[in-house]
């Protein structure tokens, strides 16, 4: 293909002064683009753990339509002692950028259930038989999506030549995204825009297992050539992925993804120095902010609910000091706290009691009584919490404390290691059945470069830097059925990924997991078990009840019904089984949950609201987006007979 010129930037590559940089690493170690129906416009992903929070609007371009989250990736220069010498930009290097991403869902194995957990064995579990099974011999090569690598270098440099836009699903151009890079000559990848397919011209028929389906998420290996003074350098690669979009983005799930990435990385057997800041708060403060997105939580730990954690005296008991002043408070400062902790779900202690915490589905959540029916934190989060519950921690609480909202104000030491844990901080490790984002094969270690400890670098995540399959050695081939003991052995699926070798494990299309993945089955009236609210609402407050709320001129009454109002979020998508078809081609209809003032007084002063997009003149755009010609050459669809039984699964996960 032919590049367009590279521009020329700012000042001539060179060494850094200060110090001799021998290595280096991209991060973050794994980047999180998102899809969005944009066709212009999109957004930066998160480079801090807690970033400020957009203006009103922020997410959605003139025309309503959804922006893409794209994610930037940086190089980071080590000298020999392991230290972080500076970040890599044009100005001291020159970096050649490689990204390599496919989408292989529609040729891997159907999602049945995580292979990693014991249920997996269940004689109920049916087995994980090929996708597209109909398609034999070297046709499955057809459904494999990969446009191959894209290079880039320079500042400011982006164009057609950039774009995922060559590989195909049989006879059906596919594009994946492009990359460019900014000002700095940072690289930043943009992924899908949301367009789903079926080469049948046929409705999907299951959560997760459409054959004849495509969809244009993927990922892919990152890796960089750096070049300091005429010396080439060694350059640790990173990954990244591509998800749906995030409808909640001032929210994380009580367990997020790098929870679960530091609980392999750190272990629990000795969670060290707790602080209630740092490791405690964030808990608590996440269950409380899911009020805006579930309706369960809000009666249990929304405003003015019994476990509103975030109430000011109430965290002032959570956070004070085990031995206070006072030694009779002691006893009753600890009896709160044990208490607390014995209503958080344990898989090595619990009865299976569905009113634990937290209120979310784990990954055998249709198996009933199952362990892993519902959720527990990570290892690591639970022994912190048993620390903090006995009265073993720092409290260090401040109400005036605030985290830097932008990657300049951490020490440099700090910053690669905060890239990555803002990355993984805004996705979902909740019920991987098969997850938002990425799914349960995460968990294998396997599947990662295990990376020395670095005493200068006590923040790095020794399990985030996946093993890179040669893109010569084509993928094995495990047979019709693929078992779980083979993929999780040393030598199996999972001791290696090529480019698409992380998002085969998803649901194909995305937008019929993401549509069925909702919240509590009818049966439970104690709480709303939910998957993924903090990325999927499921119940949210509407803007025109938070145009009464903050009407001072009507009664308190009516102004708080209106405020403990919650309306389902896919409302507008009809019911049934319709609302999932719907998904897929009205995914950007759907609101988007942005920060709003609130009155103050009997009110927060801050309310969360689903803002919701001009939808007559977008939902014309969209239809015309997505129709599709069917293919030539692809097996007649032979899933008629199995539509009912599979619609009623996808029903029953609403």
């Amino acid at each position: 293909m032919n590049a367009t010129p590279t521009p020329a930037c700012s000042t001539t590559p060179s060494a850094p002064a200060d110090s001799t940089i021998v290595r280096a690493e991209i991060h973050p170690a794994i980047g999180v683009a998102r899809v969005g129906n944009s066709e212009s416009e999109y957004y930066l992903a998160p480079e801090v753990p807690d970033p400020a929070p957009q203006v009103p609007g922020f997410y959605r371009d003139a025309t309503g339509a959804l922006k893409r989250e794209a994610v930037r990736f940086r190089i980071f220069g080590y000298n020999a002692a392991g230290e972080v010498v500076a970040e890599l930009t044009a100005d001291q290097a020159d970096i050649e950028w490689t990204v390599h991403v496919a989408n292989k869902k529609a040729a891997w194995y159907e999602f049945t259930l995580a292979m990693d957990i014991p249920e997996v064995f269940n004689a109920e579990v049916q087995p994980a038989a090929r996708r597209n099974a109909r398609v034999q011999g070297s046709d499955r090569d057809k459904l494999v999506i990969d446009p191959g690598p894209r290079s880039i270098r320079g500042c400011g440099t982006a164009g057609a030549a950039y774009q995922f836009d060559t590989g195909r699903f049989f006879d059906l151009p596919v594009y994946l995204g492009e990359v460019r890079t900014d000002d700095a000559g940072r690289l930043i990848f943009l992924g899908g825009r949301g367009v789903s397919r079926s080469v049948y011209s046929a409705p999907p028929f299951d959560f997760a297992n459409n054959d004849g389906w495509h969809d244009d998420v993927s990922d892919g290996p990152v890796t960089a050539r750096v070049v300091i003074g005429g010396r080439e350098i060694p350059v640790e690669s990173a990954w990244v992925t591509v998800g749906p979009p995030n409808y909640a983005p001032e929210l994380k799930s009580v367990r997020t993804m790098y929870d679960l990435f530091e609980d392999m990385s750190v272990g629990s057997a000795d969670p060290g120095t707790v602080s209630f800041q740092e490791h405690i708060l964030p808990i608590f403060e996440r269950m409380c902010r899911l009020q805006w997105v579930n309706l369960g939580f809000a009666e249990q730990f929304g405003w003015k609910a019994p476990q509103e954690f975030v109430r000011p005296e109430y965290l002032a008991q959570l956070g004070a000091n085990p031995q206070p002043a006072n030694p009779g408070n002691v006893t009753a400062l600890a009896e709160l706290r044990t208490e607390i902790f014995n209503h958080f779900r344990n898989y090595a202690t619990n009865n299976g009691w569905r009113g634990l915490w937290p209120w979310i589905y784990g990954d055998a959540m249709d198996i009933d009584g199952a362990q892993h029916r519902d959720l527990a934190l990570s290892n690591l989060q639970l022994a912190r919490l048993a620390k903090w519950a006995a009265g073993d921690f720092v409290a260090d609480y401040s109400p005036n404390r605030s985290s830097p909202a932008n990657l300049e104000a951490y020490p440099l030491a700090e910053r690669p290691n905060r890239l990555t844990e803002a990355a993984l901080s805004f996705c979902i490790a909740d019920a991987f059945h098969p997850g938002c984002e990425i799914t349960w094969v995460i968990r294998s270690h396997f599947l990662y470069r295990n990376l020395p400890a670095n005493p200068k670098d006590t923040q790095r995540l020794r399990y985030s830097r996946f093993r890179v399959r040669p893109a010569t050695l084509p993928d094995p081939d495990y047979g019709d059925v693929l078992d779980p003991r083979a993929a999780l052995s040393s030598g199996g699926a999972l001791n290696s990924l090529g480019p698409g070798g992380l998002t085969r494990w998803m649901a194909v299309p995305w937008q019929t997991d993401t549509a069925s993945c909702r919240s509590g089955y009818e049966q439970y009236t104690f709480a709303t078990p939910t998957f993924w609210p903090a990325r999927v609402p499921n119940h949210v407050l509407t803007e025109a009840d938070y145009n009464l709320v903050m009407n001072a001129d009507l009664p308190l009454d009516e102004r708080w019904a209106a405020f403990r109002r919650r309306a389902n979020w896919l409302r507008d998508l009809g019911g049934g089984f319709e609302s999932i078809v719907r998904m897929i081609t009205e995914f950007g209809l759907l609101g988007v949950v942005e920060r709003r003032p609130g009155p103050g007084g009997e009110f927060p002063k801050v309310l969360l609201v689903e803002i919701k997009p001009p939808s007559v003149k977008l939902a014309a755009v969209m239809s015309a987006k997505v129709s599709a010609p069917e293919a030539n050459g692809l097996p007649g669809d032979p899933h008629v007979p199995k539509l009912a039984r599979l619609r009623n699964r996808a029903a029953h996960r609403r």
